[in-house]
């Protein structure tokens, strides 16, 4: 099922609860009830208990989207050291650079057409990534420079391979879901209170107030969603791309 179209239904189950909700309630209330007699006590814990939870879902969004903006650098340095040793290695023998440059083509070959969709399933690395990444370290470690300006490039080769190995593990780290249970508890019902304290000021069935208290829901709906898709920097719609890998190696990538 889409995204979108669980989005969709999230915001418009919410938005019927809530209706529903107003209107079997409203048929209970007595004719010679009077909503002025709310008690002031009432809206001012009902504004405050807003603001605090907005200031919560606030810190939960800016949170994930942070997470997912470390996770895109990640993949930003990785390509970013694979394709400087691709480069770096012009230095070295044909042979010994053709093979070094084959093995750095099929690990980003394989990361953008296959571990790409496999951390979105799996939410972790892929042991063959992992066995490519380690061809490529042995491709570059094992040579002997034969001179010293094959020897000058030999470490900051091994340096790229690091980098890259680094980046590698810190993307697999951000391959899961970023967000504790704990405060996903704490989002949902606070979503929960703060929607049920819309029912204490005695909202009549007059299309205005119906109106307030369908699109409040739908907010809240909306940002939880925001902050679900989020919060899977590799897995969901709005995620993590290999962009960086399809712009520095295009002939592998299309």
């Amino acid at each position: 099922m889409s995204e979108w179209l669980v989005l969709t239904l999230a915001m418009a189950a919410a938005c019927a609860v809530v209706l529903t909700i107003v209107v079997i309630n409203n048929r209970r209330i007595p004719e010679d009830d009077d909503p002025s007699e709310t008690p002031d006590v009432i809206e001012y814990m009902t504004m405050m208990i807003g603001v605090i939870y907005a200031i919560v879902l606030g810190l939960a969004i800016a949170g994930v989207w942070e997470a997912r903006g470390a996770a895109q650098e990640t993949v930003r340095q990785e390509a970013q050291a694979m394709h400087e040793i691709s480069a770096r290695v012009e230095v070295y023998p044909q042979q010994v650079r053709d093979r070094i440059r084959a093995d750095v083509d099929a690990y980003v070959t394989y990361v953008v057409d296959e571990e790409w969709a496999y951390m979105a399933e799996e939410g972790a690395l892929s042991e063959e990534g992992t066995a490519l990444l380690d061809r490529v370290r042995r491709s570059v470690t094992d040579y002997q420079p034969a001179n010293d300006f094959e020897g000058q490039a030999y470490q900051p080769l091994v340096d790229q391979v690091a980098v890259a190995d680094d980046a590698r593990g810190a993307r697999g780290q951000s391959a899961g879901a970023t967000m504790p249970g704990v405060v996903w508890f704490g989002l949902i019902i606070g979503a929960l209170v703060t929607v049920g304290l819309i029912f204490t000021l005695q909202i009549r069935r007059t299309g205005r107030e119906l109106l307030l208290a369908g699109l409040f829901s739908v907010l809240i709906a909306f940002l939880l969603f925001l902050i679900w898709d989020f919060d899977a920097p590799f897995g969901r719609g709005i995620s993590a791309t290999a962009a960086p890998f399809t712009d520095l190696f295009p002939q592998l990538t299309g």
